[in-house]
């Protein structure tokens, strides 16, 4: 059912934890299968520079949020955002088309970690035009 590589990365999760001072947070959820992932990114240079994530899943959820996690160490953010599903699965030799959707996760949490980065960016620069006279020293 499960190929090698899914069956390593559910016994032996990579980047597992809570990371330090991250960057960004985000949290996704499957409702139908009660699956919960929490990533935490810390980006430096526009590129993921650490990775750790809790996951409430089954094996293919787990397996699916550790090779992501490889994947994208060291990635720049577009290039993450260009990431699927579909690699993702790839990227463990597949998933069984039932378990297609634990894929979802990694990907859908690593797209809205960086949207939210780069809302949070996005704001920051705005308040900095709207208030020019706030410089620093």
């Amino acid at each position: 059912m499960y190929t090698e590589k899914v069956m390593d990365h559910f016994a032996n999760p990579r980047n597992v934890g809570v990371l330090e001072n991250p960057t960004v947070i985000a949290k996704i959820g499957d409702p139908d299968c009660g699956d919960f992932l929490v990533i935490f990114l810390r980006i430096e240079n526009d590129r993921i520079a650490d990775i750790k994530y809790k996951i409430h899943g089954c094996g293919a959820a787990i397996a699916t949020s550790s090779i992501a996690s490889e994947m994208v160490m060291g990635m720049a953010l577009d290039e993450v955002l260009r990431v699927t599903d579909q690699d993702i699965a790839d990227a463990l030799d597949g998933l069984p088309e039932e378990k297609m959707h634990c894929s979802n996760l990694a990907s859908g949490a690593l797209h809205s970690a960086i949207t939210r980065y780069r809302e949070f960016l996005a704001q920051a620069v705005q308040k900095q035009v709207n208030d020019p006279g706030r410089e620093g020293c």
